[in-house]
Formats: C-alpha cells, sequence, structure tokens
C-alpha cells in the first residue's frame, strides 16, 4: 500500500475512534444530566430546593454543550473534502487553470490566469476584481460552508451567474372545479403572479500569508485558502441568514414582519406566543413546543427542524413529556444532530437569547422556506503591498438570502400574547 493512502487510512481509523469516544462520553453526560436533575425536581417537590443541585445541573449541562461541540467538531473534520493528492484531476484545462491560479497565489505570476480568462470570455472577474479560482477549489468551499453554516445547512441553495434571482409565485391561482365527463366547462379566471428577488451580495475575507509559506512547495494552496476563509465566510453568512437586514447583505428569516399566527398572511411570519413576557410558562412548558409544530401544515411539517441557540437549548433539556421521559436527546451517533421531540436541532448562535418578546425559537421547514443563492466563482485578488512583509488575498464570493416560502416556518414568540 502507498505510504499516503497508509497515513491516509489510519488517520481516519482515528477520526472515528476519536469521533466514537466523543459520543461516548457526551451519552454518559447527558446520563448524569438526567439523574441529578430528577433529584432536583424532586427536591422542589419536597419544598426543599437545594442550591447545591441546582449549580450540579448547570454545570453537567455546560458539560454537555462542550462535549457537544466535541462531536460537531470531529464530524466536520471527517466531512471535509479531500483536495489535491486525493483526487485525480482528469480535465486538461482544469489542471491548466490550477497549475495558473499556484503561480500566480505564491509567485504574483497572473499572465497565465489573464490568458485563461480571456480564452473563456469569463464576465465573472476581472484583473482589477482578482482572478477566479479554480472549480475544485470553488466546489470545496462552498461543501465545507454547508457543513458549518447551520442555517445554509438546511436551506435549499441555488447557483446563479447573474446579480440577482427572481422567483415567481402564485398571490392567487386559477379558478378550479369538478365537472362531469360532458358538461360544459366554464371559463377560469387567470392566475396572478408576482415575484421575489434575491440579489446576491458580496462577502469576502483576507487571509495573510508569510513568503516563507508561499515558498513551501509542500503547502497545498488550495487546502490553505479553502481552510483560512471557510470560518470568516460561515460566520458572517450565518449571522446575515438570521439577522440580516438586506443591505448589502442577505435578509434573515427574522428581519420579516411577524404576525400570530391564527392572522397569518403571505408576507409574514406566524408566531406562537409562550403566554409569559421572556420565558416558558410555569405550568407544561412543553406544550408551548408542541402548538409550534403544530402551527405548521403537516406537508412542512415532516420536515420540520428546530433552530435555536445554546442557551436557550440549554434550557429546553430540562423538559419532560408527561410520561417523564425527556423531550432533548443526543445526537444516536457520532455525526448525528441531536433531537427535540423526534425532530432534529439545528444550533444557530445567531439566534436571540429569551428575553421578553423575543425570537429565540423556530420551527419548520427551511429546505422549503429559505433560499440560499450563490453567484458562480470565488474571485482572489494578491495584495503583497498593504502588509508587507505579509502577503494579503483578498477573497470574495457573492451570496444572497430571503424567505422564499412565508408559510413554511414559525417562530416562538417569548411574550405573554
Amino acid at each position: 500500500m502507498d505510504y499516503d493512502i497508509a497515513t491516509a487510512a489510519l488517520e481516519t481509523k482515528a477520526g472515528f475512534a476519536s469521533a466514537q469516544d466523543a459520543q461516548d462520553e457526551l451519552l454518559r453526560s447527558h446520563e448524569d444530566f438526567k439523574s441529578a436533575n430528577d433529584e432536583r425536581l424532586a427536591a422542589i417537590e419536597r419544598r426543599r430546593a437545594d442550591v447545591l443541585l441546582e449549580e450540579k445541573v448547570d454545570r453537567i449541562n455546560g458539560a454537555i454543550d462542550a462535549r457537544l461541540r466535541r462531536v460537531e467538531d470531529l464530524a466536520l473534520k471527517q466531512a471535509r473534502p479531500a483536495l489535491e493528492g486525493r483526487r485525480a484531476v482528469s480535465d486538461v484545462s482544469s489542471r491548466e487553470h490550477k497549475s495558473a491560479f499556484d503561480a500566480y497565489v505564491r509567485c504574483g505570476e497572473a499572465g497565465a490566469l489573464r490568458a485563461i480568462e480571456t480564452k473563456a470570455l469569463s464576465v465573472g472577474s476581472n484583473p482589477d476584481g482578482g482572478y477566479l479560482v479554480p472549480v475544485e477549489l470553488e466546489h470545496s468551499i462552498g461543501t465545507r460552508l454547508a457543513a458549518i453554516s447551520p442555517i445554509r445547512g438546511i436551506s435549499s441553495v441555488r447557483e446563479i451567474s447573474g446579480s440577482v434571482y427572481k422567483k415567481p409565485f402564485m398571490t392567487a391561482g386559477p379558478a378550479t372545479g369538478w365537472v362531469g365527463e360532458t358538461d360544459a366547462r366554464a371559463q377560469t379566471a387567470s392566475p396572478t403572479l408576482d415575484a421575489l428577488s434575491f440579489p446576491a451580495m458580496e462577502l469576502y475575507a483576507m487571509p495573510a500569508a508569510t513568503a516563507t509559506l508561499l515558498d513551501d512547495s509542500a503547502v497545498n494552496i488550495d487546502e490553505w485558502i479553502a481552510s483560512e476563509v471557510e470560518l470568516t465566510f460561515a460566520v458572517q453568512e450565518g449571522a446575515a441568514f438570521v439577522n440580516g437586514d438586506g443591505v448589502n447583505k442577505p435578509k434573515g428569516f427574522l428581519s420579516y414582519p411577524t404576525v400570530a399566527n391564527p392572522s397569518w398572511s403571505w408576507g409574514n411570519l406566524g408566531t406562537v406566543a409562550t403566554g409569559a413576557a421572556g420565558a416558558f410558562p410555569v405550568d407544561d412548558p412543553s406544550d408551548v413546543l408542541v402548538d409550534l409544530i403544530y402551527a405548521l401544515k403537516a406537508g412542512y411539517r415532516q420536515n420540520g427542524v428546530f433552530v435555536m441557540n445554546r442557551k436557550t437549548q440549554a434550557q429546553i433539556r430540562k423538559f419532560k413529556d408527561s410520561g417523564g421521559a425527556y423531550l432533548w436527546q443526543p445526537p444516536a451517533q457520532a455525526g448525528g444532530r441531536a433531537s427535540l421531540m423526534t425532530f432534529p436541532l439545528i444550533e444557530a448562535e445567531d439566534m436571540p437569547d429569551i428575553a421578553a418578546n423575543s425570537l429565540s425559537l423556530a420551527f419548520g421547514d427551511f429546505r422549503s422556506g429559505y433560499l440560499v443563492v450563490d453567484r458562480l466563482g470565488v474571485r482572489v485578488l494578491r495584495d503583497p503591498y498593504s502588509a508587507k512583509p505579509y502577503v494579503l488575498f483578498y477573497t470574495t464570493k457573492r451570496v444572497g438570502g430571503g424567505v422564499q416560502d412565508f408559510d413554511a416556518i414559525k417562530l416562538l414568540k417569548f411574550a405573554v400574547s
């Protein structure tokens, strides 16, 4: 067996072992949490609330969060796609582009890249705005973002070549009805159409490299750029997909108008109130989660996911059903997701903390409800002048987003009504 292949196999086995160990620790912590919380609840029922038990439950809750992060990090590392050296690039033009891009990044030689883009009549970039990265690197960045950007991972993603994507929808459908086989057909009314617009805004990162790193031929430049920009891109777009105002950034689903769900209409997101300002109700707090689930139509509910931040999740972790079983469950296997009432739970730290009138918890079919648009092409502009002796790489991609189906997402409002 080739040395590199053997090494990769050993690393993979070690990774799976570490992921399984982390998963086992998470399951043990969850069992400890349930025991401690049961003790705490029993003490409260005896009217002998124990401060030490409260602290113990909170401490184990924090340990579960830490172990959950560890499991997610290990799963992310295993999900990262292999780049140079582990995937054959058979297409001649792809190899030519990759070689030219490598020369540009390492030495600033732009002639070959300029010739390739001129030959391809590329409108995606120009010498003033940087050069397109190889397709393999672009796909790698997209795959990494889907793995670590929580809302992108559960939403629909569409690639576009223009600056705006317009999606038509019917505000009023054509008239329909039942008729007999030989009955006359009355003329039907025409549908009324409107369009939602999703502009792609520019997102950038600017990793820095030393001359030593660029001179080292053993360093995989594709891998380095992808790893440097992935976290910056994921953090910025993750915040925008939740809270973005739509000005030079995507519009987050919490930025749309909201109405109480019984009064829902297109263009608004429906809300379900907890009945208590800035809190879950004292009696049967999990009932509002049931109300939220069934506020969603059955066609969306089967693909529903919960979205909340870590603090909200820590509160919900204490909830039980009428049979005494905990509603929150850890991932069943390494690389899986925690679940709440059998639905997947997505942790998005940009969701607001619980407060008066906050919209701290969402439930819905985000694949139907939220659309992410990616304009084809990731660009890199090499800058050896602005931060000598470092070389900066101004890396940009265009991304947009917004709600595409206002009936597919419901929000829990921490308010009396």
